[in-house]
């Protein structure tokens, strides 16, 4: 099963319920007698984005299904299955992950367009690992450091990360 944030444009436009309203706030007339704010529902999971800050419906729109997408790597875990328990070094991560590895550090701008599957791929297999991150980064083929940088890249995963880490008496990440 893929990762919701890792579907094909086309795959999560089928998914997703697209609601055009209009903004309030400044923008002058144009923002607040057309429809420029965007709200997006992922109809499977739930996950509802919005976005409205620009004069734009064309900005808008793009803006409301890149944060849909890094909602659905926050928020949504892939059910775990028999075969997803493996050690971490038979694991095989993501052609996406393995291209953008260099010398066991991750390359990637949290702004680039694969970002949120990268994230959910990472989210779920500490999912998996629950919360190792030796084993986690072990079967990313990385170190815990390098993957504490990467959670830091999005900050709302390394608050939820150190969150469950409070709750289990460990230290925080920083």
């Amino acid at each position: 099963m893929v990762h919701p944030a890792r579907l094909s444009e086309e795959d999560l436009r089928s998914q997703v319920e697209v609601e055009r309203t209009r903004a309030s706030g400044p923008g002058g007339q144009h923002r607040n007698r057309t429809e420029t704010a965007i709200r997006l529902l992922h109809r499977p999971t739930g996950i509802r984005v919005g976005a409205n800050e620009r004069r734009s419906q064309k900005e808008n729109l793009r803006m409301a299904w890149k944060r849909l997408r890094l909602q659905l790597a926050l928020d949504y875990r892939r059910p775990l299955r028999d075969e997803d328990f493996l050690a971490p070094a038979a694991y095989q991560a993501s052609p996406e992950w393995t291209s953008r590895l260099r010398k066991g550090r991750i390359q990637v701008n949290p702004d680039h367009a694969d970002f949120p599957a990268l994230l959910a791929e990472v989210l779920d297999l500490l999912h998996l690992y629950e919360d190792d991150l030796a084993k986690s980064a072990a079967a990313l083929q990385t170190t815990t450091s390098q993957l504490v940088k990467f959670l830091s890249k999005e900050p709302k995963a390394l608050a939820a990360l150190n969150q469950r880490r409070q709750e289990a008496g460990q230290r925080p990440l920083r």
